[in-house]
């Protein structure tokens, strides 16, 4: 049955029992005359309630930082982390406010006001967030749950007259977030920056206990129960090498950019977490950066993976106090380094149709089949490494140009006599691309057609939250109208679908979307 009212919330708080070593309770700001800009009812029906929620009593109240629900404990949790991979010490929520935890039919999930004011980790800051990089990360955490990529959620949106100095002034706005735990990198730095081993024991303990029931079965355990606390802090260190892999090539298949992999911003559940300067590329370009302070070009779009493998072993170091060993915690972090290969080749060969095949412990029952299949993917990554050095050499847009492969592979497979034409037509020159495409159908004539088309389809996004279409929303939301989010999170909830009349929001962004800058501001 549903959660009908806020009285029928089961209040966990575990973060909030771990001490007050670990965040500093506080009250929040309100925001005058909130009102609900937009929600997401996906989100609520993963919290278990029901679709009238927003008209629970104090429901707005709580969600603009008015009066927090009974039950709830609000606070600010301290992290340290590296910013730019440089130490910066000691951070913390900001502008953030841990409402609680609550019993759901997926588990415990936290729930997390973002621009709720000022906290003692503000550092001078008013704590606030501004509506357009509320709408941005509303609807880019929504999205990637589209995309089935692993993410924070958002539950609501709520907008206020109040105005703040950024560039310029700019109205405000609170999120909800959603996810089992906002715990990132940066809250174990922290406790081992400042020596306090036994902390850091209390919080590893707790986070390994989060996803006790994915890290064992990684591990092939039964219970982590069997084994010693150091034995689970390095299962749990392996287990987070994995799951970035997995994570990195998700990002890397859909064009996703983040724009600032700080240590605290990497979240310790390897969930995508704090969407700033994100951006979902328009025009491939592997050196792209899509945030505007990123001078250094630090976290441009190729070096995501690279970072990601850097940040693991910053975890690793805050682990060093606990493990006291750094070559066992060197080998479970070096799990990304051969599996992130593994991971992009699924990720690709998915995206051209092709065949995966197995290299696990049963290789050895049939290594003639083995080696043949080995084969056939290191052509199928050759060639997935060489339509996107065309596609950067041409600066073919990203997201349709795998599109329309997805539906010329179809096309080819309902037998239409010139299904590349399609893809033909959106590159300037074509003496590398006709070699490739030549290539790429004789590959595809070892598959199953169909199979391969309707697996390109369902793994090849036909929408994606582009810069421009964000801009629309802000600019409308700013007026009042929440219309352009609610139709953005219609689309974006299913990004494979055709969605018949809105073909345009799939088209190529128009010639002003160029000036657009996104910033740690954004």
């Amino acid at each position: 049955m549903p959660i009908l009212s806020p009285q029928q919330l089961t209040w966990i708080n575990g973060f909030a029992a771990l001490g007050d070593s670990f965040y500093t309770r506080i009250q929040g700001s309100a925001l005058p005359q909130p009102k609900w800009l937009a929600t997401s009812q996906a989100t609520a029906h993963h919290l278990g309630w029901s679709e009238d929620w927003t008209e629970w009593p104090g429901m707005l109240e709580a969600m603009s930082a008015g009066k927090p629900l009974e039950g709830a404990t609000p606070l600010a949790s301290v992290y340290s982390g590296h910013q730019f991979g440089t130490w910066a010490g000691q951070l913390g929520d900001g502008r953030a406010m841990y409402l609680g935890e609550i019993k759901t039919p997926r588990g415990s999930e936290e729930l997390q006001l973002k621009g709720s004011g000022p906290t003692p980790y503000s550092r001078r800051g008013d704590g606030r967030a501004v509506l357009r990089s509320s709408v941005r990360e509303f609807l880019c955490s929504e999205a990637m749950v589209g995309l089935g990529i692993p993410t924070t959620r958002a539950l609501a949106l709520v907008s206020s007259p109040l105005t703040v100095w950024r560039e310029t002034q700019e109205s405000t706005a609170i999120v909800t977030r959603v996810a089992p735990s906002f715990i990132r990198f940066g809250h174990f730095e922290h406790f081992a920056s400042i020596g306090d081993v036994a902390n850091l024991q209390i919080l590893a303990d707790y986070t390994i206990g989060l996803q006790a029931l994915e890290i064992q079965a990684f591990l092939g355990l039964d219970s982590l129960q069997d084994l010693s606390p150091k034995e689970r802090q390095l299962g749990f260190l392996k287990w987070m090498a994995h799951r970035y892999s997995e994570l990195m090539s998700q990002w890397q298949g859909v064009g996703f950019c983040h724009g600032v992999m700080n240590t605290d911003n990497m979240s310790a559940l390897a969930l995508t977490i704090d969407y700033g300067p994100f951006q979902f590329m328009d025009a491939f370009d592997p050196n792209h950066i899509c945030n505007h302070t990123d001078t250094q070009g630090r976290y441009a779009f190729k070096r995501q993976p690279q970072v990601a493998y850097w940040n693991l072993f910053c975890l690793g170091q805050a682990f060093m106090p606990l493990i006291n060993e750094s070559e066992p915690i060197v080998e479970a972090l070096e799990h990304f380094k051969s599996q992130f290969p593994l991971e992009t080749e699924k990720v690709y060969l998915s995206k051209l149709g092709l065949k995966h095949g197995s290299k696990g412990p049963d290789q050895g029952k049939n290594e003639s089949k083995s080696a043949a299949q080995s084969q056939s993917n290191d052509a199928g990554i050759a060639m997935a490494e060489e339509i996107l050095q065309i596609m950067g050499a041409q600066r073919v847009d990203h997201t349709i140009l795998w599109r329309t492969l997805s539906e010329s592979v179809n096309a080819f497979a309902q037998g239409n006599p010139n299904p590349w034409v399609p893809v033909k037509d959106l590159f300037i020159e074509h003496s590398r691309l006709d070699p490739w495409l030549h290539a790429y159908e004789k590959a595809l004539k070892g598959e199953n057609l169909a199979q391969s088309a309707q697996t390109m389809l369902k793994t090849n996004p036909k929408f994606i939250l582009r810069n421009h279409l964000g801009e629309i929303a802000i600019r409308q939301a700013a007026q009042g109208d929440p219309s352009e989010i609610e139709r953005l999170i219609n689309l974006l909830s299913s990004p494979f679908d055709e969605h018949p009349g809105f073909e345009s929001y799939a088209d190529h962004p128009p010639e002003w979307a160029q000036s657009i800058e996104i910033s740690c501001s954004s």
